[in-house]
């Protein structure tokens, strides 16, 4: 098998010009309600069974298994599709190694380590955080930052609750947060007291550091990230539903399953206390350069740095219709058309507007690191409708990017 793939993945990359087709990865979530907007048909909501909770979740180029109970062997996997065929892109990855995501990052992971999603929910998520590498380093597992987008095209409708509450009031104390532990199993254990809730915008986004609490609203969010489904929910129950004490230390030592004082110390005090969280968060689309002259537009969405260091980053295209560019990267990427139609490198792009699962799409593509440098080349074929994608890098390959906080010399 592993020569087979090595053969179809290096004859789909010739054929293509170094872009692999992506079939829709779907994940459920068993204590979440999906909010619609991500296009999978209403009647396959719950394709994976009642049992295991909505769809909810899409992910991108994805060579991270999703962390759920009772699931399927390749649950959160990415799926390249070649004529008739199909392997998963973790074991394209595997064959090809450098020749397909760069030296750099090879070298030093050996994997593709980073994934994106579309997280789509009605209403709010438990107040939560994602642990560090260290705090689970001897779990055999790595820890988690991510970031968040709301692309105008999925967020047409803001659902429930489009606020998410993150890090601590300034002020909060450690005891403060035990005592909402120690009253899990009373009802609302209170922890969201202790917090602020922020309202979100189509078209910002934020930057979130492994542990800091944050409570994601109900805007369709897409998600860079690291290749980690570890998380602590520290609140017992959202919109009336109990949210048990497994998921608040699934990645928790056994033997701290009830340390309370543990729990309380997984979290970053200064960083969830941060009396300017806002300011060394939020980010806000940055242009890439001026070219909209041009006919097309390439803005930073996601950016900054994790503790020192660039984890991820993301940019949108958007060509306008009829319009033709191409596009040099400094390495390998996942990418999701959200709007319109057209080419990449000769390979169709559509966005479709209902998908049904195990359906096959044309709007989800994996760039190789060398096609990536050598330019790709987007084609918009509609007359009035613009081309618009999303795409995610991974560590430390764009260290131009901007900082947080650099969207504000754009403004006017």
């Amino acid at each position: 098998m592993s020569v087979n793939v090595e053969k179809l993945c290096r004859e789909a990359l010739d054929k293509n010009q170094g872009v692999l087709r992506l079939a829709p990865c779907w994940v459920p979530r068993s204590f979440l309600h999906p909010g619609r907007r991500i296009k999978l048909h209403p009647n396959d909501l719950y394709a994976f069974g009642a049992h295991r909770g909505g769809i909810d979740e899409r992910w991108f180029a994805s060579t991270t298994e999703a962390a759920n109970d009772g699931r399927v062997w390749d649950e959160g996997l990415s799926y390249v599709v070649y004529n008739d065929e199909k392997f998963l892109l973790r074991d394209a990855v595997g064959e090809l190694g450098a020749d397909l995501i760069g030296a750099d990052i090879w070298n030093k992971y050996e994997r593709w380590p980073v994934y994106s999603k579309f997280f789509d929910n009605m209403g709010p998520i438990p107040h939560h955080m994602h642990q560090r590498d260290d705090q689970v380093k001897d779990l055999g597992l790595q820890g988690k930052p991510e970031a968040y987008y709301f692309p105008p095209q999925n967020n047409y409708v803001g659902n429930n609750f489009p606020y998410t509450f993150m890090g601590l009031e300034p002020g909060t104390t450690k005891s403060d947060v035990r005592r909402c532990l120690e009253r899990w199993n009373e009802g609302d254990n209170g922890i969201l007291n202790h917090s602020k809730a922020y309202r979100l915008q189509p078209g910002t986004g934020w930057l979130i550091d492994p542990t800091i609490l944050h409570a994601p609203g109900s805007l369709c969010t897409y998600e860079p990230q690291w290749g980690s489904d570890v998380f602590g929910m520290y609140q017992s129950i959202v919109e009336g539903r109990y949210v048990p004490w497994d998921l608040l230390v699934k990645d928790m030592p056994k033997e701290k399953h009830q340390d309370l004082d543990f729990i309380v110390d997984q979290l970053d005090w200064d960083k969830n206390t941060d009396p300017h969280f806002r300011e060394n968060h939020y980010l806000e689309p940055i242009p890439v350069a001026d070219t909209a002259s041009e006919g097309y537009m390439d803005r930073w969405i996601v950016y900054g740095r994790v503790d020192g260091e660039q984890r991820f980053s993301a940019k949108e295209l958007t060509v306008e219709p009829g319009a033709k560019c191409t596009i040099k990267d400094k390495g390998a990427y996942g990418l999701i058309l959200t709007q319109g139609f057209g080419r990449i490198n000769g390979l169709p792009l559509d966005c479709p507007a209902l998908i049904r699962f195990g359906q096959l799409t044309e709007d989800e593509v994996f760039v190789s690191e060398t096609a990536a440098k050598a330019g790709v080349t987007f084609e918009n074929l509609s007359d009035k409708d613009p081309l618009v994608a999303l795409r995610y890098f991974g560590p430390e390959v764009n260290p131009d990017a901007p900082k947080v906080g650099d969207y504000r010399k754009y403004q006017n």
